[in-house]
């Protein structure tokens, strides 16, 4: 194995792994609910607590990667991962499933945070750049073909087999890894800022518990309230300790940057307004519509599919426009998108009501994705450059976990509400159709219902569905307006802010890879 693009393949097949397990899984819900009888909860923290332990460990595994070495911890990587898939694909129950992908969401960070480091080191001159190129197309491929993939096992092997899958393939990396890629280490001195990372953990999975949490007991529960109180003082003590440390886990005084808190501002909330909502426009197709797991996923992929052609297509354009306009704009984009899906849903709807949002969205992410990281890195300081990216890495993931956190409660409480409004079924009767019908199990909903009763428990169902999704469109649209105002308003400079050599020269990609880490 003497060809020098082995260790590519190594790297970029890990890459691929962990961006398809966050949107491979969403053709795979309603199977999932059907298989394990989870509950609306239950499916969101399949789909949260991937991504959070991702964001919350990213920057803690940046930095462990420096001290004992990035090929040691990518390889540690990838076992937990395979371990955890394993594990998933077993699950007998949703807590089971919920804790493994938990697991998985560790291995993933520290698969991650070793990928681009692992890559600077090992090429350089063009073939870095080839090297990135092939890197930053499997990651865009992931977005797109994460839902088809999903659907295709769930249809024709078992919802279990996109957990499975993992097991060939990460075995494959781990073999490539062991023979291919050699050993890389940070700068002598680099430590660990554990209570750092700690306190974030803490503050983001606290955060979002609280959040799914009063959407199902409420908000003036005793867990809900206590849960948002323990993320705002771990919040305040984690300020508190990294004023303190010589190599903390996040340098405060990027946050003295007005750019470079809006930058990470835009990273957060363009996965909270443009990702989320497609879980549960995913459920819909299935448990409302009746699509197979397949269809479902060819029908939500037309953001992804045009992000990534006009990432690929725009991307040495886009390096011609100032960031603030290219990132601005397609915040505005995504927006429109999303308020344009909300004003086609109609009970009545079937699939092309998304197709026209989902594409102008696709069209914003595509302008999005290629400077986003490069202009937090053109916003801080050269040797701040593989904190900028970590960051703003961390932000995006953690955007997406809060989007399903906030969005899954709204649509929930909306389908709960039109449901006991409609006065179709009566008392207690009708909370548990409510949840039913947010979980996935709308046909259970309709099968219930009395004699003569069918017809009028099935139009329930498409209304408070649609109710549900309406609401949550209009609410990621208007956040993805405001962000992309908020960044015309404060992003400023020209190209050169996002596309600067000496930002990403030794600690971080060029602009190129970042552009297909769309759908993450």
């Amino acid at each position: 194995m003497r060809s020098k693009w082995w260790p590519l393949a190594a790297i970029t097949l890990g890459n691929f792994m962990l961006l398809i397990d966050v949107t491979i899984v969403n053709t795979a819900l309603p199977e999932v609910a059907q298989g394990l009888d989870a509950s609306f909860t239950s499916l969101q923290w399949v789909m949260d607590i991937y991504a959070l332990a991702l964001a919350a460990l990213l920057m803690a595994a940046g930095s462990a990667a420096d001290v004992y070495g990035r090929r040691r911890l990518y390889l540690w990587g990838l076992a937990v991962f395979a371990l955890s898939s394993l594990a998933c694909g077993l699950a007998p129950d949703s807590g089971v499933l919920i804790a493994a992908r938990a697991v998985q969401g560790v291995g993933a960070a520290a698969m991650f945070a070793t990928n681009t480091p692992l890559l600077m080191a090992t090429y350089s001159g063009r073939d870095r750049g080839v090297a990135f190129g092939v890197w930053g197309g499997t990651s865009g491929a992931a977005a797109a073909v994460g839902p088809i993939l999903g659907g295709l096992l769930t249809e024709y092997a078992d919802w279990r087999a996109i957990f499975l899958v993992n097991l060939p393939l990460t075995a494959i990396a781990v073999w490539i890894t062991i023979r291919t890629v050699g050993e890389s280490r940070g700068a002598p001195g680099a430590r660990i800022d554990w209570p750092g990372a700690a306190l974030f953990t803490l503050c983001a999975g606290a955060l979002t518990y609280g959040l799914i949490r009063g959407g199902e007991e409420g908000w003036s529960d005793n867990g809900t309230i206590a849960s948002l109180v323990v993320s705002a003082l771990a919040l305040v003590v984690f300020v508190l300790v990294e004023r303190r440390k010589r190599q903390p886990l996040l340098d405060l005084a990027l946050m003295r940057r007005p750019t470079f808190v809006v930058l990470m501002a835009a990273a957060l909330l363009v996965q909270a307004a443009a990702f989320p909502y497609l879980t549960y426009a995913g459920m819909w197709l299935q448990s409302v519509l009746g699509l197979s797991p397949v269809q479902a996923g060819l029908a939500v992929t037309p953001m992804a599919g045009v992000a990534l052609v006009v990432g690929a297509a725009g991307g040495r354009v886009l390096e011609r426009v100032a960031p603030g306009r290219a990132l601005g704009g397609g915040l505005l984009l995504v927006g429109v998108g999303a308020l344009i899906t909300a004003a086609r849903l109609t009970p009545g709807s079937d699939w092309t009501a998304f197709v026209p949002g989902l594409m102008l969205g696709g069209l914003g992410i595509g302008l999005i994705m290629p400077v986003l990281v490069s202009a937090a890195l053109g916003a801080a300081p050269p040797e701040r450059a593989g904190m900028a990216s970590g960051a703003v890495n961390t932000f995006r993931q953690l955007g997406y976990a809060l989007g399903i956190a906030v969005l899954g409660t709204v649509f929930a409480a909306r389908v709960r509400d039109v449901v006991e409004d409609s006065g179709t079924i009566p008392g207690r009767a009708a909370g548990q159709a409510a949840e039913a019908i947010s979980g996935g199990h709308a046909d259970a909903v309709i099968a219930a219902a009395p004699a003569g009763r069918t017809a009028a428990a099935k139009a329930l169902v498409h209304e408070s569905f649609v109710a549900g999704l309406d609401r949550i469109c209009v609410i990621s649209g208007i956040t993805a307006l405001a962000a992309g105002l908020l960044v015309l308003a404060v992003v400023r400079g020209g190209p050169s802010a996002a596309t600067r050599s000496d930002a990403p020269a030794k600690t971080a990609p060029p602009a190129e890879p970042a552009r297909a880490q769309a759908s993450t």
